[in-house]
């Protein structure tokens, strides 16, 4: 009886990690395909991280698709550039980008609110060796004073590129009442 009770057990939990490795599957596909990348270190790369929201996602760098916006998977020919950012463990990991210093049109991805709304943020910048650049998105909400009209308008959503720890770029997406969010403009920093 305890033998049959011990093998029914075992056969169940075997069912629920079969599951479990299942849903997962395709995040451990690409987190293997990364993880070589991961040691590779070139001196004279640029590298790009992206954060400030619960998840964000390159979409593109230059002509480069590297996360697709259905799957959410890696692209075969990102695979060269793309780094894993964070623990290992985690579901949703973030990866960040090693390229040759160079101009590129940059694509991410923010999620601010939710997984299913993402903001796209495109970017053309010349990307110097050596130096970590990092894309922060944020809700600017210094301007909270005035009028009640004025403070029910939803505060801009705004993207600030770092090179290393300093902002070097600053960029903000005011509310239009007429049409809604507009598009990112530059700001003086």
């Amino acid at each position: 009886m305890n033998r049959t009770l011990t093998a029914r057990i075992l056969l169940c939990l075997g069912v629920v990690a079969g599951f479990t490795a299942c849903q997962n599957t395709p995040n451990v596909v690409d987190q293997v395909r990364i993880a070589p990348n991961s040691l590779v270190y070139k001196a004279d790369n640029a590298t790009l991280y992206c954060g400030g929201v619960a998840h964000c996602e390159f979409e593109r760098i230059g002509d480069i698709a590297v996360i697709d916006a259905v799957s959410h998977r890696l692209s075969q020919q990102a695979q060269g550039i793309a780094r894993l950012h964070g623990s290992f463990l985690r579901r949703k990991q973030q990866i960040s980008l090693s390229v040759p210093a160079k101009q590129y049109e940059v694509v991410i991805r923010f999620y601010p609110i939710s997984p299913d709304r993402a903001e796209t943020f495109h970017l053309i910048h010349a990307f110097k060796p050596k130096t970590k650049y990092s894309f922060k998105m944020y809700r600017d909400r210094s301007h909270a004073a005035g009028s009640l009209l004025n403070v029910s308008v939803p505060e801009p959503l705004c993207v600030v590129l770092l090179e290393q720890k300093k902002p070097i770029r600053r960029f903000c997406r005011p509310y239009d009442v007429s049409t809604g969010l507009g598009e990112f403009l530059e700001q003086k920093i």
